[in-house]
């Protein structure tokens, strides 16, 4: 078997492999190809810097690296790894890492990054043998919000060119695909709710889908929260959020008390190189 880089490799291939790594998996995925395409391109998927295994010509297993800067580090963060099923147990993440890492840091990259689901124990092993650490444990919440129709605000629709970043809170503790730097690239609506006069809260979502890329209160209160989420009910109330830091103790409790259930966890993993 053989790894090589994934630039010469037919998309309709790489998503035979990775449906086929991710049947039967703990959480259902998407199997349209268009998703994973606009979504590899949002997050910055380098096919040339994105590996797989080869038996001869077929492939059977890969790493998805989208290469950003961000936090002052140049990094690969890792969009989706899987190993088709008659080939696992042999080390092939590892195999495909062992090969990359040099070829990332001649790339002039500084660190890796990824995510995995805290139950899949093996991946994690797998993982800390390659030497990535755990950095964060992330909640993702799906549901039916459950909240009264507060209207004593205001819903206003901006844009993206009108976050103003510096101001609201928690940038940093917001995983890949929901920072600033991949939510550019996508087709987000942009909301912020008014009370007196002043922005109380904000919210990013995919209107149709009901996923909820960030959101944040300004002032953690009760009155802010019920704001909030009276006002994400009127764009959608069937919702999900993927990776709530589990240190944001009073977003926490705030969407667990709107009806919303925690559905899965995941740890962020990182490997600086050398």
């Amino acid at each position: 078997m053989e790894v090589k880089h994934l630039g010469h490799t037919d998309f309709d291939i790489i998503m035979e492999c990775f449906l086929s790594a991710f049947e039967n998996y703990f959480v259902k995925m998407p199997t349209d190809y268009d998703f994973y395409r606009e979504r590899w391109k949002a997050t910055g998927v380098r096919y040339d810097l994105s590996y797989g295994m080869f038996d001869k010509n077929k492939l059977v297993g890969f790493i998805m690296n989208a290469i950003d800067k961000r936090q002052n580090q140049l990094t690969a963060y890792n969009s989706g790894t899987g190993v088709i099923p008659e080939y696992r147990g042999q080390r092939i993440v590892k195999s495909i890492y062992e090969y990359a890492i040099p070829e990332l840091i001649k790339n002039g990259i500084t660190k890796c990054q990824l995510e995995v689901i805290t139950e899949n124990e093996k991946a994690i092993k797998s993982y800390q043998g390659i030497g990535f650490k755990t950095c964060k444990h992330y909640k993702c919440y799906k549901g039916m919000l459950k909240t009264e129709n507060k209207t004593d605000f205001i819903l206003s629709k901006f844009s993206y060119e009108n976050m103003n970043w510096d101001v609201f809170p928690n940038q940093d503790l917001y995983s890949w695909d929901n920072q600033k730097e991949s939510l550019v690239k996508l087709n987000f609506d942009y909301y912020q709710i008014l009370g007196k006069g002043k922005i109380q809260s904000y919210f990013i979502i995919d209107s149709q889908s009901g996923y909820i890329a960030q959101f944040e209160v300004l002032d953690s209160s009760t009155l802010q929260w019920q704001n909030l989420f009276s006002a994400i009910q009127t764009t959608n109330q069937n919702i999900r959020i993927n990776n709530i830091d589990d240190r944001l103790i009073d977003k926490i409790v705030a969407v667990e008390s709107f009806g919303l259930e925690n559905n899965v966890d995941q740890f962020e993993m990182e490997l600086f190189l050398k």
